[in-house]
């Protein structure tokens, strides 16, 4: 009975149904706890599947207290260098940075790189995704060229081990992607993002959150190159997408508001942009608390929008706040 529950839960979770997922995942983890134990391995995979959904709905909290918990019985059995433990850590580490908490995700990953490495060899996809991660948190610090090193490792292994249209390679594509975004390398990163959209979309659906992530990217780009009669539709999409599979208080929802509230304030719909920006900070704020760098990069661009619309005073404000999220963020983070 847990083990079909499970395997239902896991197959809503690909179709991004994750409510329903996580009340199958948590009868799951009961019954297993009930009839194995509460030490078993299989109630620490389960504890972790129903975390991936908290973490997917910015309850870090919540997702934190079962991937520790879940990595205290995976360490006891079976056993502190198994894969197991591998993937706990890369999920945890992932939770970090997804919080901007990168000295604390950094070892968690290496760890679980040590351990890939050593138990499945130097090629095989697991390895990959522990690669694109670590990458991307190397890229969050705007450690560009060791970020790409990464990236290139992670997307070879991928690209051999599943081959061209497996979701995980899209993954790669589409966050090699948004480095080259961030390196002013457009035409790169245009390729790379139209060939994960092509993927996602046929091996998830039109609909799928990860689809979203990568038109909102998108979006962004075709702004950056004033191209915004195809960037507005894209983040429009990306956005009914996220408000309907995530919730209209997610994260990625704000990113989307943010790029959205972009393409308008360029080219001067600062009415338009406004409510966008407030918005977006609103669920930031909400979901990460008051000093995440995803909050400094947003109140800096709605600053932007104040000075422009002649309120020197309030834009003042914002952009002294985002100069303390910043100071504060570099500083728990600094590599020593």
């Amino acid at each position: 009975m847990a083990a079909s529950l499970n395997n239902l839960a896991i197959l809503y979770r690909q179709q991004a149904r994750y409510l329903e997922a996580e009340a199958l995942f948590e009868r799951a983890v009961a019954i297993f706890e009930n009839t194995l134990g509460p030490d078993h391995p299989q109630v620490a995979a389960s504890l972790s599947d129903v975390a991936w959904l908290y973490r997917q709905q910015a309850r870090f909290a919540q997702a934190e207290a079962l991937y520790k918990r879940a990595l205290v019985i995976f360490e006891k059995t079976p056993g502190a260098e198994h894969t197991d433990v591998a993937a706990n850590l890369n999920d945890l580490a992932e939770l970090y940075t997804a919080q901007g908490q990168y000295a604390e995700a950094e070892p968690l990953y290496r760890r679980a790189l040590a351990i890939l490495e050593k138990t499945l060899g130097p090629d095989d996809p697991k390895l990959a995704l522990t690669l694109n991660n670590l990458a991307e948190l190397y890229k969050a610090q705007e450690n560009y060229p060791r970020a790409e090193r990464l990236y290139k490792r992670s997307l070879a292994i991928s690209e051999k081990a599943l081959g061209p249209e497996h979701p995980n390679l899209a993954l790669n594509l589409n966050n090699l992607a948004t480095l080259y975004l961030g390196e002013g390398k457009q035409r790169e990163a245009v390729a790379l993002f139209q060939r994960a959209l092509a993927i996602w979309e046929k091996a998830l659906g039109p609909e799928h959150p990860f689809v979203a992530t990568t038109l909102s990217n998108l979006a962004a780009l075709y702004r950056r190159q004033h191209k915004y009669a195809q960037a507005e539709p894209l983040a429009r999409r990306a956005l009914a997408i996220d408000e309907k599979m995530l919730g209209p208080d997610h994260p990625d929802v704000a990113t989307t508001l943010n790029n959205l509230a972009l393409i308008h304030s360029v080219q001067g719909r600062y009415d338009q942009a406004e409510p966008l920006f407030q918005r977006s900070v609103t669920i930031t704020e909400k979901a990460f608390g008051p000093d995440h760098p995803s909050l400094a990069q947003t109140l800096e661009n709605y600053a932007d929008l104040l000075r422009k619309t002649k309120r020197k005073a309030q834009a003042a404000e914002l952009e002294v706040r985002a100069t303390s999220i910043r100071i504060k963020h570099a500083r728990r983070n600094r590599q020593p």
